[in-house]
Formats: C-alpha cells, sequence, structure tokens
C-alpha cells in the first residue's frame, strides 16, 4: 500500500517533507460523515426501459456507485464503529432546505444542472443512508450550501466540544467534502480526509480533488491509516 505520507503530491508539494504523525487525542478527534444521502445512491430499476441518452447517463455512474457500495459506505461503517467505540464524536451533515419550496438553498444549490438540489429535509431522498444511520444524540447538521461549516453551526458546535482533529469522508470529493476541508482548515481544525471513504463522480475528479486538498488544507489518509493514530 502507498505511503499515505508521500501520497496524492499535486504540483506545490512534490518536494516538500513528509507530513509528521497526527497526535490525536482521545475525545478531541471527530468523524465528519457529509452528504451519504438517499438520493445519491438511487438507480433507476430499469435502465433497458429508459431513452437511449438518459440510460448513457445512468450507466456514465456505474463506477461511482460500484466504489460507494464496494468500498465508500463499507469504510465509512467501519470508522463509525471505530469512533463511537474509542468515546470519539460522530457528526453527519446532510444537504436538505428547511422550507417546503426550497427557497432557503444557497445559490450554487439553484443552478440549473445537476447541482440543482431540491431535498425537503422531511423528505426520503434526503436522509443518511440506512447503513450510517446515526444514534440518538449524535450531531446532525442540516447544510443549504456545500461547505457543512458556511451554513450551519457546525464550527461552533466542533469548538464547544473541545475538538481539534476532523477526520472527513463522505460524498462528492471534490464539490461538499472538498468546501467542507477548506473551511475547517480556515477555521484552524486540523483535517484529515479519508480517501477511501470519499468518493466523486469518477476516480479522475477524486483523486485529482484529493492532491489538490493534501497537505495545505489537510492531511489524506486511508482508513486504516487513520485507525492505526486514534487512541485506544
Amino acid at each position: 500500500m502507498t505511503n499515505w505520507k508521500t501520497a496524492w503530491r499535486s504540483f506545490y508539494y512534490a518536494g516538500a517533507p513528509e507530513a509528521p504523525d497526527p497526535v490525536l487525542v482521545r475525545g478531541r478527534v471527530a468523524l465528519l460523515v457529509i452528504d451519504v444521502q438517499s438520493t445519491y445512491l438511487a438507480r433507476p430499476a430499469d435502465r433497458a426501459s429508459l431513452p437511449a441518452a438518459e440510460a448513457a447517463r445512468d450507466a456514465a455512474w456505474d463506477g461511482f456507485h460500484e466504489r460507494m457500495h464496494g468500498l465508500v459506505i463499507p469504510t465509512i461503517a467501519r470508522l463509525i464503529e471505530r469512533f463511537r467505540a474509542g468515546g470519539n464524536p460522530v457528526v453527519f451533515a446532510r444537504i436538505a432546505c428547511l422550507t417546503p419550496d426550497g427557497r432557503d438553498r444557497s445559490l450554487s444549490q439553484k443552478k440549473p444542472g445537476w447541482n440543482d438540489l431540491f431535498l425537503p429535509k422531511d423528505a426520503d431522498a434526503s436522509q443518511i443512508v440506512p447503513e450510517l444511520a446515526p444514534l440518538p444524540g449524535e450531531v446532525v447538521v442540516t447544510k443549504t450550501t456545500d461547505s457543512a461549516l458556511t451554513g450551519t453551526n457546525l464550527r461552533l458546535v466542533l469548538h464547544n466540544m473541545g475538538i481539534t482533529h476532523v477526520a472527513c469522508c463522505g460524498i462528492f470529493t471534490d464539490q461538499c467534502v472538498s468546501s467542507t476541508v477548506r473551511s475547517l482548515a480556515d477555521e484552524s481544525f486540523d483535517v484529515i480526509l479519508v480517501e477511501d471513504a470519499c468518493a466523486a463522480g469518477t476516480m479522475e475528479l477524486h483523486t485529482r480533488e484529493v492532491e489538490i486538498l493534501n497537505r495545505i488544507y489537510c492531511e489524506a489518509m486511508r482508513a486504516e491509516d487513520l485507525i492505526g493514530y486514534l487512541p485506544a
């Protein structure tokens, strides 16, 4: 397996020193699960019945769904179990509008195209997938922005909980995950991006974004690496 300290290097950090080992203190490192919601895992029951253009668009997402079901969701589930068992908080963020007509959505979620999101907060489509369901008492923030900090009180919540390190995972690597990582870094949290617990629409987009974020906004590593640093 590639050493996380030398992997995912961008042009800017190709020759930079290796990252130091993170010092994670029990209760002060949180797992943030971003936007793993039912709407993104939904697929047509019968692709063959779709018009050709629509069927082709759906087929283009096969790789994403394979990564989500085969790697990302099981990896996040493993991390959630490990964080809970170790006394470290698990926090969830999801996209959902608070008003029935969605007028509270940010501009980026109203623009025409794929990112035109209308997800009422109580709709099944806006809920976190059952495999990763929050437990009673775990923090779930509802956002109408890409960043989980910008449109919520999450920064204050993490600060009040004494959190110094945030391990981010979820979807999409190049959109809401990226925005959240950057916001956390700007607020001076130490951020870990769990590479095998994230996905973008394509692996090319995913890998490129990890390279862009790594070493400046976060330290990118795999779940197994992170687990090795968690306090017993």
